[in-house]
């Protein structure tokens, strides 16, 4: 089995806003006006999806820079659609600019970038397990 990394806590702060602590790095999640929310950061699934994205581009970027090739202008955009029953993210899309990338190097980079680790999670669909903290009420 692997090594547990530091765990990533998530904190309610108010309304729908989430305060998501990683390794002393923080970020916020909340909701859409739309959705009851007060729209001041992304929603989990939008992370869930920016999180592919940035793996993705962190492995062009190394694959760009260890063959010498320019990351000016690397970026990946993100598309998702819905599926239902259960509610969930369906498909996902995502469109590569590496402007520095050689047509030589092509295949290698496609092979490279689609073999990320979030890529290689969702592929390997990860036991999840969901424990629920025993409740501690205060005794008068």
């Amino acid at each position: 089995m692997s090594t547990q990394l530091p765990a990533i806590v998530v904190t309610y702060v108010e309304h729908d806003v989430l305060r998501i602590e990683a390794r002393g790095h923080v970020t916020f999640a909340d909701q859409p006006l739309d959705d009851g929310g007060d729209d001041t950061a992304p929603t989990p699934t939008e992370l869930f999806v920016s999180s592919l994205g940035a793996c993705v581009a962190f492995y062009a970027e190394r694959f760009l820079r260890r063959h010498e090739l320019p990351t000016a202008g690397l970026q990946v955009t993100c598309n998702y659609r819905w599926a239902e029953n259960p509610h969930r993210v369906g498909e996902i899309e995502l469109e590569v600019a590496a402007p520095g990338l050689t047509d030589a190097r092509r295949e290698a980079f496609v092979r490279v970038i689609d073999h990320c680790s979030v890529h290689n999670s969702l592929r390997g669909q990860p036991a999840v397990t969901l424990k629920v903290a025993s409740s501690k009420v205060a005794v008068a």
